[in-house]
C-alpha cells in the first residue's frame, strides 16, 4: 500500500496548496511543463535502450495493445454518437488504455504474485504502456490539441519537436551509454521527480465539483478502466490460452496490469495541452481511489481461473 499512500499524499499536498493564497494560480501548469519537458525525456533515455523483445512473453505485449485497439474502436464512434466534445474524446482515448503499470503496477504485482512475477510486469509496462506514451499518447495530444481542423503535417511537426519524442529518437539511435556516469545520475534524478511533480499538479488542478457535461464521461471512463477493460483482457487471455500455450503466471500478471488505474503521466500530457484538464484529473483520482477495491477483485478472479 506504500505506493498508494505516496500518490494520495502528493495529491493531498496539491489540494492543500490549491487553497493557499500565496501559491500562484498557474503553478500546476508549470509543474507539468517541467515534468513533460525535462523529467519524461530523462525517463525515455533511461528505459528505451533496455527494451529486448522475447517471443515467449508475447501475451504481455499483446494485451495492452489489444486494449488500446478496443478503446479506439469503441470510444471514437461512441463519443461522436453522444456528441461529446473533442477534448473529452482525447481524455478517454488516452486514459482508458494507459494504466499506472509501473509505480502502482510493480509493487502490487510483487506483493500479490511474488517477486518472480515482477519481471513480467516490467515487460507489460515497457513494451505496452511506455511505448504507448511515446507514440499513441503523443499523437492523440498533438491531433486533438490542434483544434477542430488538425492536419497530419502539423501534428507530425508538433510531435517531432516534442522533447519526449526527440528523446525517443536519441534513445533508439544512440542508446544511453553516451550519458556517462554523471549523465546517468542526473537522468535518474530527473526521472524520479516525474511522479511527485505530476501528482502535486493533479492536486493543484483537481476540482471535486466537476462541470456537469463531464460527469457521463467520468462515469463511463471509471467503469471502463476498472471493470470493462480488465474483463476484456481476461476474456481474451482465456480464449487464446490454448493457441498461445499461455503460462498461468503470465496470464495473471497481464490481467493485474490491465486492471491498474489510469496513468498519471499521461494525464499530465492532457492537462498541459488543455484537453479537458478537470476531467483528466478527476479520472486519474477516482480510478486510483477505487482501484484499492477493484485490483484485489481481479487478482482473486485470476487466481480462480489460472490458480
Amino acid at each position: 500500500m506504500a505506493a498508494y499512500l505516496i500518490i494520495f499524499s502528493f495529491i493531498a499536498l496539491g489540494l492543500v496548496l490549491q487553497q493557499w493564497p500565496k501559491v500562484p494560480s498557474g503553478s500546476a501548469h508549470w509543474l507539468n511543463q517541467v515534468a513533460i519537458f525535462v523529467c519524461l525525456p530523462a525517463l525515455v533515455l533511461i528505459h528505451v535502450p533496455t527494451l529486448e523483445p522475447d517471443p515467449s512473453l508475447l501475451p504481455l505485449v499483446a494485451v495492452p495493445w489489444a486494449l488500446l485497439a478496443l478503446t479506439v474502436g469503441v470510444v471514437w464512434p461512441l463519443a461522436r454518437w453522444l456528441g461529446w466534445p473533442r477534448e473529452v474524446m482525447a481524455v478517454l482515448l488516452v486514459l482508458l488504455p494507459l494504466g499506472n503499470t509501473s509505480f502502482l503496477g510493480f509493487p502490487l504485482t510483487e506483493a500479490l504474485l511474488g517477486a518472480t512475477a515482477l519481471p513480467l510486469a516490467v515487460v507489460y509496462d515497457q513494451f505496452g504502456s511506455f511505448l504507448m506514451v511515446c507514440t499513441h499518447v503523443l499523437f492523440v495530444v498533438a491531433w486533438f490539441g490542434q483544434g477542430a481542423n488538425p492536419t497530419v503535417g502539423r501534428v507530425l511537426a508538433q510531435m517531432l519537436r516534442f522533447p519526449p519524442f526527440l528523446a525517443l529518437g536519441v534513445a533508439l539511435v544512440w542508446g544511453h551509454d553516451w550519458l556517462g556516469d554523471w549523465g546517468w545520475v542526473i537522468a535518474e534524478g530527473l526521472a524520479d521527480l516525474l511522479l511527485p511533480l505530476v501528482t502535486v499538479a493533479i492536486g493543484l488542478s483537481l476540482k471535486w465539483r466537476l462541470p456537469g457535461q463531464y460527469w457521463p464521461a467520468l462515469v463511463f471512463g471509471v467503469s471502463a478502466k476498472l471493470l470493462v477493460l480488465p474483463l476484456a483482457a481476461m476474456g481474451g487471455l482465456v480464449v487464446t490460452a490454448g493457441a498461445l500455450s499461455l503460462d498461468p503466471m503470465v496470464a495473471r500478471v497481464a490481467l493485474l496490469e490491465a486492471a491498474m488505474p489510469s496513468m498519471i503521466t499521461a494525464s499530465a500530457l492532457l492537462i498541459r495541452a488543455n484537453l479537458a484538464p478537470d476531467l483528466a484529473s478527476a479520472l486519474v483520482t477516482w480510478t486510483v481511489v477505487l482501484s484499492v477495491a477493484t485490483v484485489p477483485l481481479w487478482h482473486a478472479l485470476g487466481g480462480l481461473i489460472w490458480g
